[in-house]
């Protein structure tokens, strides 16, 4: 498994699948609503199986586009999970975009080793001066329901699309697409106390034959 590093012409990634390791964050240090942005849509209706539990609002930038492939499965749990998956992802680009780790909204969707990953992930955009823009898609999303409240979760992304952006200079670092641009993640999620889907254990691998066009 490899994880990536930031660098100047640092592509989109999810803090879904990254492994590191580093202190979960804690408290509410949100900021408010950022210059262009847009609110994050889902790609369908909620499903039906979702808890009456409220989720947080999310923008992302309005250059920023997150695609979800089948998000329908037939069945509702299994739908529900990638509903809060989406949701995570989401969230954790407003983070960045906002160059906050302490960003209520992710918190929401991951614990343990998962939630301190997306915090030292955040982090690491935040202490470049970095953001996401372009457009990644996430697709081959399948699901496994486990009998005790848990399940497991693993998905492509296609990063051919998606570019750094400085936030100082306003440039983006726009690099050619590589075997490196699909990564594989797959980890598992819990069913909370409120009803969400969390992640808890995500893994990574970029370069995974398995999502290659």
């Amino acid at each position: 498994m490899t994880t990536r590093t930031l660098t100047a012409a640092a592509t989109l990634v999810t803090a879904a699948g990254l492994l590191m390791t580093g202190c979960s964050s804690s408290g509410d240090q949100s900021s408010g609503p950022i210059k262009g942005v847009q609110t994050a849509a889902p790609s369908s209706a909620a499903p039906s199986a979702l808890s009456s539990t409220q989720r947080p609002k999310i923008t992302l930038p309005s250059d920023l586009h997150l695609v979800f492939e089948g998000d329908k499965t037939g069945n509702s749990t299994k739908d529900a999970v990638l509903y809060d998956n989406e949701q995570f992802i989401e969230a954790t680009h407003q983070a960045i975009a906002r160059s906050n780790p302490n960003d209520t909204a992710y918190q929401s969707y991951a614990e343990g080793p998962a939630g301190a990953d997306t915090y030292k992930w955040i982090k690491t955009f935040v202490d470049a001066h970095m953001r996401s823009t372009g457009t990644a898609r996430y697709y081959d999303r399948e699901v496994m329901i486990g009998g005790d409240g848990s399940a497991t979760i693993s998905y492509c992304e296609d990063e051919s699309k998606a570019y750094g952006k400085d936030l100082k200079s306003g440039k983006v670092e726009v690099t050619p697409a590589t075997t490196n641009s699909y990564v594989y993640y797959a980890g598992s999620v819990k069913r909370n106390s409120k009803g969400i889907w969390v992640a808890e254990q995500m893994t990574s691998q970029r370069g995974a034959v398995k999502c290659q066009p």
